[in-house]
């Protein structure tokens, strides 16, 4: 069982229901919906495809919806787009006509750029393709310099070098594309852009008036989302390593080392973590990936990371089946390395929960001994979730009845889950029945032993209590 989860953006390359049911079989864990692009019908359709292909094939797909956050651009060229000089004075205006940018000036959406910026700072256009310094602000024009020049074509987004914008994370589409996922019934909602714990909890309200349980993803592409990294990480469900925004704003000479930082940190808060952007970016053309992509790849699932996403490979690209097969080889091959299958995570931690202390005591007698599988009989998926946060060669079964708790768990590294209604059968009958779904998959046989946790009062929230180490019989 391969541990490290697949997280593929659906798009026009992956709409077609045959290509979809191939990437499933190819080792798809979960999709992405990117609400940058398409209405909320195009989603709407996407979502019902999914799921309704996920049950054909006996899985559980999850669901992230990624909200598409302020977006700071510049407006429209007369010409579609200029080419600029090095040393060239350029104006950024916000109170220029949105379609009549030329090669000395042009419009932009974000009207309080001239507010957060001041001589000297550094903006990078077209994910840093472009460089200005700024000059001088008058009014509502920013004058700048071209540091580095080039084509600047139309709606090409802006970032300040070290942060500081002040644009609010949730926009008021965003709010609207948080109705619409909850009405979904998504299992994850990802905020882009989000620069405090604050931005995070504000979401999580907005989506408790909808009704709606999803878990929470804060995409880390700010500078000051780096500098306050544990609140907004104990404010999510987890993380996502938003590479592309995350390199122009910090530098991208500094995004491996904070890459490490930010998934050793995620799981040491028993939180989940996602590592995206340009993956597999040459598999949008070719159907092969580079060297350099493998021990991109590789490295993240040797990092500990619990799951890799494509974007434009599976959404708009030429192989969206060949990257998905691609990925699953990578990410067996890093597992294989000694290294992803033992660690000291949390062991001379005091705990202040019982169903945790049964989580990490599990791990511990699964590394020690001759174990073929752990099953976790859950209700809210925090056992099996504790349990992902130590490393083993190990598979963990979650069983639960929980729908909902399902779709959570296909991001969880190392946990496969399995719906499984304790509460129906007899007491005396549900390990038995436990163990059978383990046979019905052939990962175990005769004799072989298996650790399961459960709690003395089935279907309750937080009741795990108990450890079993059982024998598989006939």
């Amino acid at each position: 069982m391969r541990r490290t989860k697949i997280l593929a953006t659906l798009g026009p390359a992956s709409s077609d229901p045959e290509v979809l049911r191939s990437m499933i079989r190819a080792g798809l864990n979960a999709v992405r919906c990117n609400f940058s692009h398409g209405t909320a019908e195009d989603h709407g359709n996407r979502v019902a495809l999914v799921r309704k292909i996920a049950a054909e094939e006996g899985k559980t797909i999850g669901i992230l919806a990624d909200l598409q956050g302020p977006k700071i651009r510049v407006a429209k060229f007369k010409n579609k787009s200029v080419i600029l000089a090095e040393g060239a004075e350029f104006v950024l205006d916000a109170d220029m006509d949105k379609e009549a940018g030329d090669e000395h000036q042009v419009g932009i959406d974000y009207k309080d750029l001239p507010k957060d910026v001041v001589a000297g700072d550094t903006l990078l256009l077209d994910d840093g393709k472009i460089v200005f310094t700024v000059k001088r602000v008058e009014g509502n024009k920013v004058f700048c310099e071209v540091v580095d020049g080039g084509t600047l074509s139309n709606n090409k987004g802006i970032n300040k070098l070290g942060g500081g914008l002040t644009a609010p994370a949730l926009t008021e589409k965003d709010k609207r594309d948080i109705i619409t996922a909850a009405a979904l019934k998504v299992d994850y909602v990802a905020v882009s852009f989000p620069r405090s714990a604050a931005d995070m909890n504000e979401a999580r309200e907005l989506l408790m008036k909808q009704g709606c349980t999803a878990g929470l993803i804060a995409k880390i592409e700010r500078t000051e989302a780096v500098r306050d990294i544990d609140e907004i990480i104990k404010a999510s469900e987890g993380v996502m390593v938003a590479r592309g925004d995350l390199a122009v704003e910090i530098g991208e000479e500094y995004v491996p080392g904070v890459q490490k930082q930010l998934i050793q940190r995620a799981r040491e808060l028993d939180r989940i973590v996602i590592t995206a952007t340009q993956m597999m970016e040459s598999m949008i053309e070719n159907s092969s990936p580079t060297r350099a992509e493998v021990s991109d790849v590789a490295n993240a699932v040797l990092d500990g990371t619990d799951a890799v996403m494509l974007s434009a490979e599976t959404a708009s690209g030429k192989y969206p089946v060949k990257v998905i097969k691609a990925m699953d080889r990578i990410c067996r091959a890093a597992e294989q390395n000694p290294a992803t299958r033992r660690s000291k995570h949390r062991v001379e931690c005091y705990f202040n929960r019982v169903d945790e202390a049964i989580a990490m005591a599990s791990m511990y007698v699964a590394n020690h001994l001759d174990v073929k599988a752990i099953l976790a009989l859950t209700e809210s998926g925090s056992t099996p979730l504790w349990m992902s946060r130590i490393s083993s060669s190990l598979p963990i079964y979650a069983l639960t009845r929980n729908i909902e708790t399902m779709g959570k768990l296909t991001l969880y590294r190392g946990v496969e889950p399995i719906q499984f209604d304790s509460t129906i059968m007899p007491k005396d009958d549900v390990n038995t029945g436990a163990i059978a779904e383990l046979q019905k998959r052939k990962v175990v046989e005769t004799n072989d032993l298996v650790l399961l946790t459960s709690g003395d009062h089935m279907g309750e929230h937080g009741g795990t209590n108990q450890l079993k180490i059982l024998t598989v019989t006939g």
